[in-house]
């Protein structure tokens, strides 16, 4: 999933060489793309625990319910660290939460507890939130202005690319494991120690690393700052007076859930027999073209965008998704798998595209509207979740009517909805 802007207003960036900049850049790139490594993970953990602990397919979207939820809840708090520790210490901190979060698996899988490991993946998840909050600003803010949106679509590739290669990095220490041996099932959940201690060393030498690297320091207004990070404003009006923030707002939660839950079921859809019949670990593989499309279809998407209006972009995009999922609902074989998979190309400009159509025009209320659009990411946390009781009930290939649902209203999002509109005005 794409990591998301998160950009005080008022915040202002010491002077500093280019050189320094450019350095700071590259080391914040291997922010980007551990968290979108360790967000793809959850495709590999979820079918992996879901036969270690013999779980229904809505107990085993609580891994994305617990991970998406840690958004919903730890975006302010995250904001108020930043505010008492600045953004380097942030993502110091940060980095540190998340590697605890990664260690808790140990101890999740020798006491073989599913609730534990959800426990994890909160913590796990509320590290990463706190990076986000913390990393975004110094992305938008190292260098020119005029190229910031530059910056930030290289670094949203970097998290692409982290979400590409983390099937592969899944599958082999992961699913593979479990599968050339007969394990119990306390053994099998223990084959996710190793990686995920691996990840939580990978995180510490981060947390070392930039606790001692010397960033460019960024001076901000604490009140306007905190203002932010509340989701309030003294100022006059409201975000909620927009009707096409709003909306977005409704886009945000839809369209992660469905890039969430689709890429929850992969696995699974891919190992039914009447569509791959494949084993899971060779099922996790296939995962990484479904994100290695959307990391392809940003870059395609981010030149059409020079020619077409975002929005017709945006309705074109989702009605060729929501196309793909009726094929791979209504068919079987290579033609289900790969159209499914395909899915992943058209949600590639969904994320940034939404984002920016909802805040234009809100002037004085953009910093306002962004916190609102980051607290709808939760719909990553409750539409696999519901998905999960669909695919119990119906089939997991039935399931799927759901996210063509959530594209049908970004449909309507792109094409009409998008369009600024306020409500009222507050004098």
């Amino acid at each position: 999933m794409a990591s998301t802007p998160i950009t005080p207003p008022h915040t202002q960036l010491e002077t500093g060489s280019n050189q320094s900049y450019k350095f700071a850049l590259t080391s914040l790139t291997t922010l980007f793309f551990m968290w979108g490594f360790i967000t793809c993970l959850n495709d590999i953990l979820i079918p992996h625990l879901k036969a270690v602990f013999n779980l229904t397919y809505v107990q085993a979207m609580l891994v994305q319910f617990c991970f998406f939820g840690a958004y919903f809840i730890m975006s302010l708090p995250s904001g108020l660290i930043v505010k008492k520790v600045g953004y380097k210490y942030g993502i110091v901190t940060g980095l540190i939460i998340a590697a605890v979060g990664c260690a808790l698996f140990y101890p999740s899988a020798a006491f073989h507890s599913y609730p534990i490991f959800l426990f994890s993946l909160f913590v796990l998840a509320s590290g990463i939130t706190l990076l986000q909050v913390s990393a975004n600003p110094f992305v938008s803010l190292l260098g020119s202005s005029k190229t910031a949106s530059s910056r930030l679509t290289m670094t949203q590739a970097f998290n692409a690319l982290g979400t590409t290669v983390a099937p592969f990095f899944g599958a082999l220490l992961i699913l593979d494991s479990s599968a050339e041996a007969m394990l119990t099932p306390a053994q099998d959940a223990q084959s996710v120690q190793i990686p995920y201690l691996l990840l939580a060393a990978m995180l510490l030498v981060l947390a070392a690393i930039f606790s001692w690297l010397k960033l460019p320091h960024i001076a901000t207004n604490e009140e306007t700052t905190l203002e932010n990070a509340e989701g309030k404003s003294t100022q006059q009006g409201s975000a909620w007076q927009y009707r096409h923030l709003v909306l977005g707002a409704v886009g945000i939660f839809m369209y992660v859930g469905a890039e969430v839950a689709i890429g929850s079921f992969l696995v699974s859809f891919l190992a039914l027999e009447d569509i791959a019949g494949i084993t899971e670990s060779v099922a996790a593989h296939y995962i990484a073209y479904y994100w290695g499309g959307a990391m392809v279809g940003r870059f395609i998407g981010a030149a059409v965008m020079q020619k077409v209006p975002a929005g017709k972009v945006l309705g074109f995009n989702s009605v060729m998704a929501i196309i793909l999922i009726i094929v791979a609902m209504s068919s079987s074989g290579n033609i289900a798998m790969w159209a499914i998979l395909l899915v992943g190309l058209f949600n590639s400009i969904m994320f940034p595209t939404i984002f920016s159509l909802a805040l234009n025009g809100l002037g004085k209320h953009t910093a306002q509207g962004s916190g609102i659009l980051c607290l709808a990411i939760v719909g990553g946390a409750i539409v696999p979740l519901i998905q999960g009781l669909f695919a119990d009930t119906l089939g997991v290939q039935a399931s799927f009517f759901l996210p063509i649902l959530c594209y049908v209203f970004i449909v309507f999002y792109g094409l009409s909805g998008s369009k600024p509109v306020q409500v009222s005005e507050s004098k």
